[in-house]
């Protein structure tokens, strides 16, 4: 489960730890289909009220795979003239060539929202369908989703960030959480616990490449930007990305930071022998408490994020996944109410992030998109016995309901990993300063990524 669950997680729900990185630097790839009008690339839902017919899904092996496979029945008792084929698949090995020979092709597939952009011209159009639902959508995950005007996912998690803290740890420390509400009170936080407990490097510094650059666009989300605008060119020598780095520039400095990536055995250790307390992360972090950690689950909680100016946003998107509808999928629409009975239906929702076999308390490593089922007054998951018994429910969706909106995520984001993640651990390394990281890593993005395309 542990193996599973970290390769949905780690590249917007689905990278594999220290194997991914190498397979998700050559992900979303800019394939190019021809062009059609854009009433040709509508899908429309099916007439009538008893659609028939069978349907191939693909999803990654894994948690998230059982947990959708045990609302098909469920489905079925809506939608009785509707087989379901739910097959594992690695999507990233497949999906591409697939798409390109137009061979085989699914009828709805589980896909990372960094990588819907490459692949839209081989999508549908899913604005005509999911036009009842969009003003109860996150605006951020209809953003990701978002490209020439089109919409190309169903939005499925929305990822909040969140810090999640050793409170036990803390409280013997003398440090108050409820104090912090800034980054710079949580610099001020973690100065105060290593005086307590010499020795100590309480904020955790990411050392995987591809992981820092998307915790960095978690930070840039907060301050209601990304390493690309909505026209998809580069922004990223600003003020903004100086900020966050200068930041993360002096927890390394100042020897603030536990340098490890996540929940890798070095990660594991130093979160449960207490030399690290403070983890800003997304909501999948929850994961640690309930199934790695052995000495300190009980002890964690989360709160939110802090702020980068006081009264700023409090929260972050930090990765999220939706689900596609390939154009030469035989019964796309009939796929489309599969993903419309998750997504939108109680009935579906309920099942998907309630308590069930595979997560006994409910899925709490995110929150539904879809605002009316991300209700805090009506929680599908509740107290987390490794977060101490907290209502997680409660701290994600007021989380959510702070995330700024975002940008679709450009085809080259992955290959930038190969300058500016890299820059990034350069410049923990101590070789580098914000500065060189934005004006070097600016130059070779547009250089061999942007204007490649």
């Amino acid at each position: 489960m542990q193996r599973h669950h970290l390769r949905r997680r780690a590249l917007l729900a689905s990278a594999g730890l220290a194997a991914a990185a190498p397979a998700l630097a050559a992900c979303g790839p800019d394939i190019t289909a021809g062009e059609d009008s854009d009433e040709s690339r509508l899908l429309k839902a099916p007439e009538g009220d008893s659609p028939e017919g069978e349907i191939t899904i693909w999803d990654r092996s894994g948690d998230l795979f059982e947990v959708f496979e045990g609302v098909i029945a469920d489905f079925n008792a809506a939608y009785p003239g509707i087989k379901v084929n739910h097959v594992a698949v690695d999507i990233d090995a497949k999906l591409q060539n697939t798409l390109i020979t137009a061979t085989d092709v699914p009828d709805g597939v589980f896909l990372d929202d960094a990588k819907i952009g490459g692949f839209a011209d081989y999508l549908w159009d899913l604005s005509d369908v999911l036009a009842p639902y969009a003003a109860d959508i996150a605006p951020q995950k209809l953003d990701v989703n978002t490209i020439d005007g089109g919409i190309f996912g169903v939005p499925f998690d929305l990822d909040p960030g969140l810090l999640f803290y050793n409170a036990t740890a803390l409280e013997a420390a003398g440090v108050d959480v409820e104090a912090i509400e800034t980054y710079d009170d949580l610099l001020a936080a973690a100065r105060a616990y290593q005086a307590a407990v010499p020795g100590s490097a309480p904020i955790h510094l990411e050392q995987s490449p591809f992981l820092g650059q998307l915790q960095l666009e978690m930070y840039a989300n907060q301050l209601g930007t990304s390493i690309a605008d909505a026209d998809g060119q580069l922004r990223l020598d600003t003020p903004e990305f100086e900020r966050i780095l200068t930041f993360l520039d002096t927890v390394r400095q100042e020897g603030l930071g536990t340098r490890a990536e996540y929940l890798t055995p070095t990660d594991i250790a130093e979160l449960d022998n207490g030399n690290q307390v403070f983890y800003p992360w997304a909501i999948w972090f929850s994961f640690a408490p309930e199934q790695t950690l052995t000495e300190t689950s009980g002890d964690w909680r989360a709160t939110q994020l802090p702020s980068w100016d006081a009264g700023g946003a409090r929260s972050g998107a930090m990765g999220g996944s939706s689900f596609v509808l390939p154009r030469d999928g035989a019964n796309a629409d009939l796929a489309w109410l599969f993903y419309e009975f998750l997504m939108f239906d109680p009935a579906g929702y309920a099942a998907v992030w309630g308590p069930g076999d595979v997560y006994p308390e409910g899925l709490a490593t995110s929150i539904p998109s879809y605002t009316p089922a991300a209700d805090p007054a009506a929680p599908l998951y509740g107290a987390i016995t490794a977060l101490g018994g907290q209502d997680l429910w409660a701290v994600a969706t007021e989380a959510g309901a702070e995330i700024p909106g975002g940008t679709p995520t450009p085809a080259w984001w992955a290959g930038a990993v190969d300058y500016l993640g890299n820059d990034l651990q350069r410049m923990l390394d101590g070789d580098l300063t914000p500065g060189e990281v934005l004006t070097q890593s600016t130059d070779a993005i547009q250089t061999n990524l942007v204007d490649r395309q």
